[in-house]
């Protein structure tokens, strides 16, 4: 078929990583049925959005998308996909901007829902997702747009049941990939010349309850593969770093230092509060183990802060343990009130003027520590992975991450892209 008569498509992806790969799945679904791919900005005869649900402005967002696609062409279908049209497919399909909504455990369907909407008009794909006896949802990517990293999602769903969060509902429960499946990805990508692989999924920490087998199998599993020379794990929780889960990762070399573990608050009464079944000395006695093992790992985190009640008490009890815990990078949120969960019905919902000022207070902190960490690496040699050129100040560089995810400039009139070499750190380009 010639470029002239290919149908285009444009899509577009909101919220986490595992949606971000998802969007990226069925684009190359697309690719492979003949579709040409085109930006979101561009007119297209269809447009895909994978949405999110994580909070009321997540919904906002997605909605925000689905009329922009419907204004860009108004012909077009719209296709709505992934958690708010998950959580309810009646007020979606209500829109008059949407023309097919898709679940989250059929997004590996799209080209068969295009052709039944097309065929019988049918416009609802979805199924209850929170069966008890879901399977994992298989998708494959082995082209994704990164040129170095790839992402490879291993789990999907949640049962911890935080009271901040809907996404056991929009996700399920928690299945994993088989692991078979997970290696031929792997395997098909360190062929096509991705050098990293990060695993990731909405909570990686349960992966292995119903294929039999652990998080630590399958890493070992993926260690063995010639072609990857990193791995890198998605969003951890603490329950998972046991000495036992440490001095093994620690001793596969391609197993990338850095570890995001999930906080949220360093105030154990909002812990409590948010459900997280930790404490900020459970969670500290796990900082330590790594650093037990590893000599200078990156741990980075997650904090919601303005949650539900808290007093500034409990917001200084955060800005002290997250100096104690010394993180590398803090990615800082304002509580944002999601309808359906514990949280939004708890009293002293905290003003946004509040968790503004909160949120600036600790991305301060957050700075510092972040300087503090790179400061170890001024003169070292140190292994960075390259991805792309960038222009700054006139001049032409490489950028890249190290192990630890920090982020490495090379002058250079080479072409680095996809190439391990080890340089001397010399800090941010300003």
């Amino acid at each position: 078929m010639s470029n002239e008569n290919r149908k285009k498509a444009a899509l577009h992806s909101l919220g986490c990583k595992v949606n971000a790969y998802e969007t990226e799945a069925m684009q190359q679904e697309l690719l492979e049925a003949g579709y040409e791919i085109v930006p979101f900005s561009e007119r297209a005869d269809l447009y895909v959005i994978n949405t999110c649900t994580v909070t009321n402005i997540a919904d906002k967002k997605s909605r925000q998308m689905i009329h922009r696609a419907k204004k860009l062409n108004p012909d077009a279908l719209v296709v709505a996909a992934g958690c708010y049209a998950q959580i309810d497919p009646k007020r979606t399909e209500a829109d008059d901007a949407v023309d097919l909504v898709i679940g989250n455990d059929q997004k590996h369907d799209l080209i068969r829902a295009l052709a039944e909407y097309e065929k019988t008009g049918k416009t609802e794909f979805i199924t209850d997702i929170s069966r008890p006896d879901r399977t994992f949802e298989e998708l494959h990517l082995s082209h994704p747009a990164k040129h170095a990293r790839a992402f490879v999602k291993i789990q999907d769903g949640c049962d911890s049941f935080c009271s901040y969060c809907v996404i056991p509902y929009a996700r399920g429960r928690s299945r994993s990939r088989a692991p078979e499946r997970v290696i031929r990805e792997v395997e098909e990508l360190a062929d096509n010349g991705f050098a990293e692989i990060v695993l990731t999924g909405i909570h990686i920490s349960s992966y292995g309850t119903d294929p039999g087998i652990s998080l630590l199998d399958l890493i070992r599993r993926i260690h063995e593969i010639d072609g990857v020379k990193r791995i890198r794990l998605g969003s951890l929780e603490p329950g998972i770093i046991t000495e036992e889960f440490v001095l093994e990762i620690a001793g596969m070399k391609k197993v990338c230092p850095h570890f995001h573990l999930s906080l949220q608050s360093g105030s154990d009464t909002v812990l409590a509060r948010m459900n997280r079944n930790y404490t900020t000395q459970e969670y500290l006695e796990k900082c330590d183990i790594l650093r037990e093992y590893f000599e200078h790992p990156a741990l980075t985190t997650d904090i919601i802060v303005g949650f539900p009640g808290e007093s500034e008490e409990e917001f200084s009890a955060t800005c002290d343990f997250v100096k104690k815990a010394a993180f590398y990078e803090i990615h800082v949120f304002p509580y944002s009130r999601r309808d359906g969960t514990a949280a939004a019905r708890m009293d002293g919902q905290i003003p946004g003027q509040v968790k503004s000022e909160r949120v600036r207070q600790l991305l301060a902190i957050a700075a510092d520590l972040k300087d503090q960490f790179e400061s170890w690496y001024l003169g070292r040699q140190v292994e960075v992975l390259f991805e792309e050129p960038v222009t700054k100040n006139g001049e032409r560089y490489y950028t890249g991450y190290t192990p630890e995810y920090v982020k490495t400039w090379l002058r250079t009139e080479e072409c680095l892209q996809n190439r391990i070499i080890t340089v001397e750190f010399s800090g941010q380009i300003v």
